[in-house]
């Protein structure tokens, strides 16, 4: 299949400046992407000027105001059902809660929400993609689904007590419980997870309040609630 070569090295530059931890600047872009100096700027400036970039006072860029009008258009429903409950659940447990939705073999975080009362805590972007058979908020997803032959025993076990856990497998050292978002049809949405650091947490009592906040999430949907 062909496509636009124009339109790849743009979203590069967006990928490049949402997985970086502060402003690049043209030249750093240039480097990340490989292509030239005067590319880069031009491409740049077309995104600036769709607000989809913002070029800051010492000349560097960073992602623009537009990108969050384009976000809330993904999943409107869903987004506006799980932010309540996600901001409960992240104020309640002391941990980043996140939202995540299946597409294909992966998962994806559509939307995440911090803690506003806690020290420390994990930061994790919408955005953040992986296999869906990896991390609980994966696990979650399958086991929210009806058996198959020959599927790991862990997702057996979650689909049994309703939540799912993991260690380490998406972010080294970080741990996550997450719980499915199942609609009134019966089908898998999305799993409510929280991810957090340190074994001092109980994950059958955070289980236990991700699927309370997962359950709030579907009854939203279906306008139980």
């Amino acid at each position: 299949m062909t496509h636009s070569q124009t339109l790849d090295r743009g979203l590069r530059i967006l990928e490049v400046l949402a997985a970086a931890d502060g402003p690049r600047s043209i030249a750093e872009l240039t480097q990340s992407i490989d292509v030239h100096r005067s590319i880069v700027y031009r491409m740049v400036r077309t995104l600036e000027d769709h607000r989809l970039v913002t070029r800051r006072q010492d000349g560097r860029y960073e992602l623009g105001l537009g990108l969050s009008a384009l976000a809330r258009s993904v999943r409107p429903a869903l987004q506006s059902a799980a932010l309540p409950a996600l901001s409960a659940l992240a104020d309640e447990v002391g941990m980043t809660a996140f939202l995540v939705v299946p597409e294909g073999d992966e998962v994806v975080t559509l939307v995440s929400v911090e803690p506003r009362r806690s020290h420390v805590h994990v930061t994790y972007r919408p955005g953040v993609r992986h296999a869906i058979h990896l991390g609980a908020p994966g696990h979650a997803v399958l086991a929210g689904r009806p058996p198959k032959p020959g599927e790991p025993e862990h997702v057996t076990a979650a689909r049994g007590r309703g939540w799912a856990s993991s260690y380490g497998e998406v972010l080294s050292g970080m741990r996550s419980v997450a719980a499915p978002v199942v609609d009134n049809r019966g089908e898998v949405m999305a799993a409510m997870a929280v991810v957090y650091v340190g074994a001092e947490s109980d994950p059958a009592d955070l289980g236990q309040r991700v699927i309370a906040a997962a359950a709030t999430v579907a009854d939203r949907l279906s306008g139980r609630l």
